[in-house]
């Protein structure tokens, strides 16, 4: 009998252990679909519900640049959703949502200043 209540708390233990999708570096630098005019590169880290991290955008156009950008949000309760906000130095801010995939994440602006695309499909490097 303790062997199967051992058995059903490590299950139920596994059950609900996280998965941290949202952890890495991800980049448009590998996007075969992209634009090729600027590169987004995030940072980030997922601890529980939170995220942190920093992200820049490298372009040989001055209107797309950004110098290194602060990532902070949380993630949703089913774990395949974040909603970050991106700060930049000169107090301009947006509002972004990620959706994770195995190797993807779907980079879509809500709102905000005009500091990173609307929409972009960024890969998971390491």
């Amino acid at each position: 009998m303790r062997k199967f209540i051992l058995f059903i708390f490590l299950i139920s233990f596994s059950a609900y252990s996280q998965t941290n999708r949202f952890t890495g570096t991800w980049s448009t630098e590998n996007c075969k679909d992209c634009s090729k005019d600027y590169i987004l590169t995030m940072n980030i880290a997922q601890s529980n519900a939170k995220i942190f991290g920093t992200a820049e955008i490298i372009s040989d156009k001055a209107e797309f640049k950004t110098d290194v950008m602060e990532v902070s949000g949380y993630v949703s309760t089913l774990g395949e959703k974040a909603n970050i906000t991106l700060k930049a130095k000169n107090n301009l801010s947006a509002n972004v949502t990620l959706y994770a995939n195995e190797t993807t994440l779907q980079f879509n602006k809500r709102g905000g200043a005009d500091l990173v695309p609307k929409e972009a499909f960024l890969t998971k490097l390491y």
